[in-house]
């Protein structure tokens, strides 16, 4: 059986990419980013995806260095996987593993029955991540069409 890949660009569109993200703490970028898929209506209950969020960041922070953070949970306030992206235009401290202030996200909220999906998913983010090149393209994005694009390109090669 071959495994089919979870692409990114199949779960995020520009206007599920907020650029700039305005908020300047942790809870703010949070919420914002939870804002941007709750007014696109996919959500049941983007408080119950909040809790989710907050509860998966006091187990361990999903700022993995390098001014990245992967924030995800799985809720039942989603039935599918969705993911939401955002750049802030000054990094803020996000309580990251390498002590460093973070400006990339990604946020990830699934159902407990997209599991293995949703690993996929966390995994193709961080594989991705690590190419420094590829993560300064993202944050100097002017638009989310333009992060989209970026986005595209990388998945594509």
């Amino acid at each position: 059986m071959v495994e089919v890949p979870v692409l990114l660009t199949e779960l995020l569109s520009p206007d599920q990419i907020k650029i700039p993200l305005v908020g300047t703490s942790k809870d703010a970028v949070l919420d914002e980013l939870i804002d941007v898929v709750a007014n696109r209506g996919e959500v049941q209950d983007a408080e119950e995806i909040r809790r989710a969020v907050r509860d998966r960041e006091e187990v361990l922070s999903t700022g993995i260095g390098n001014g990245v953070a992967i924030p995800h949970g799985k809720s039942t306030g989603v039935d599918r996987l969705i993911l939401t992206a955002g750049v802030t235009e000054r990094p803020i401290d996000f309580e990251a593993l390498d002590g460093q202030p973070v400006s990339l996200f990604f946020l990830l909220v699934g159902p407990d029955s997209a599991a293995g999906q949703h690993v996929k998913a966390l995994s193709r983010i961080s594989r991705l991540l690590r190419k420094e090149s590829f993560r300064s393209r993202l944050c100097s994005a002017g638009s989310a069409e333009e992060f989209y694009q970026v986005l595209e390109e990388a998945e594509a090669s």
